[in-house]
């Protein structure tokens, strides 16, 4: 169960960003789930006439063609979109949200985790607060520069990996309580062929504009 009295959502932008820089110093960059990762939650936000509409998705890792589990909440609209504070818009939402789910191992959070400027983005936010395993994937580069091997690098550090699918590219990077190797490699596991999102993404985009 979140917490959220003890994690107070800031409502500035001054407050985000010291919350960031405390967030920060929490995301633990390696494995730490002791369990086969089987339930791949995907979630995501809309915005329709001044609400956010925020779905999640859980499937199998093994079954791509089943949903689980899904929830889906709605909510005011509080904070304008400011580049690298998207915890201002959706990190209320998304939490709210997932703690209607039963179970799920990892999340997969639309947006960037350590792929920020501040190391603590969206799904670093998410994933600490909640105490889960999180992936950021963010389909635009908001820092740092892609290396001919396809690695972000920021300051002489890596902090990201790029996909290109369909002529597309997608931004990964660690959100907490998992390595970018494994990050990655559970992207390319939930994506289907052919498609650009990984699958329980996909559908929470989806489904978050229905």
């Amino acid at each position: 169960m979140i917490d959220y009295n003890r994690n107070r959502l800031p409502t500035t932008p001054a407050a985000a960003i010291r919350q960031q820089k405390q967030i920060a110093k929490k995301v633990i960059a390696t494995d730490e789930y002791d369990k086969v990762i089987k339930l791949v939650c995907g979630v995501d936000v809309s915005y329709r006439n001044g609400i956010a509409h925020c779905s999640a998705v859980v499937m199998n890792i093994d079954d791509l063609s089943i949903v689980v589990e899904q929830a889906a909440t709605k909510s005011e609209i509080k904070n304008p979109y400011i580049p690298g504070l998207f915890i201002l818009r959706e990190a209320g939402p998304i939490l709210h949200t997932i703690r209607r789910l039963k179970c799920y191992d990892i999340l997969l959070v639309d947006g960037n985790g350590l792929l920020h400027p501040r190391r603590c983005g969206l799904a670093c936010h998410i994933g600490v607060i909640a105490d889960k395993p999180a992936i950021g994937v963010a389909k635009s580069l908001l820092c740092g520069s892609v290396r001919d091997d396809n690695y972000v690098e920021l300051e002489g550090e890596i902090i990201g990996y790029r996909i290109a699918k369909a002529h597309k590219s997608l931004y990964v990077s660690i959100g907490h309580k998992v390595s970018l190797n494994s990050a990655v490699s559970t992207i390319e596991r939930v994506t289907k062929k052919g498609e650009w999102l990984p699958e329980p993404l996909r559908l929470a985009d989806t489904y978050s504009k229905l």
